[in-house]
């Protein structure tokens, strides 16, 4: 089950978010061999023309468990202010070469106004 967090956007600014993972026993989650993929929306139902995706990587080494979500300021000044819905998947190969896709993070985003523009 993912984890659900809230946070906000300023409209006209650069994003990063960096997120850390741990595996069920505590320990730093091994992201070797893992990609992750993450999207904002204003709505669940909304087309893929309205779709923005985060630029998502893996940071290095990938056995510290982090990564990073981020989007330029040309992309947030683009988005209408308002509430979005996001989520966060992590993928990979088990042994038996079958994907593996783990939703690890979802939840709302509100991105506020700029007034200097």
């Amino acid at each position: 089950m993912a984890q659900y967090e809230e946070f906000t956007i300023d409209q006209g600014a650069d994003v990063a978010i960096e997120v850390h993972l741990v595996s069920l026993d505590g320990s730093t989650k091994n992201l070797t061999n893992h990609t992750v993929s993450a999207k904002l929306k204003k709505s669940y139902n909304s087309d893929s023309a309205d779709t923005v995706n985060f630029t998502s990587i893996v940071a290095t080494p990938a056995t510290d468990g982090k990564i990073t979500l981020s989007l330029t300021n040309t992309q947030t000044d683009a988005l209408k202010p308002g509430r979005y819905v996001y989520d966060v998947e992590l993928q990979h190969q088990d042994s038996d070469n079958n994907t593996i896709i783990e939703r690890i993070l979802e939840g709302r985003a509100q991105v506020t106004p700029s007034v200097t523009r």
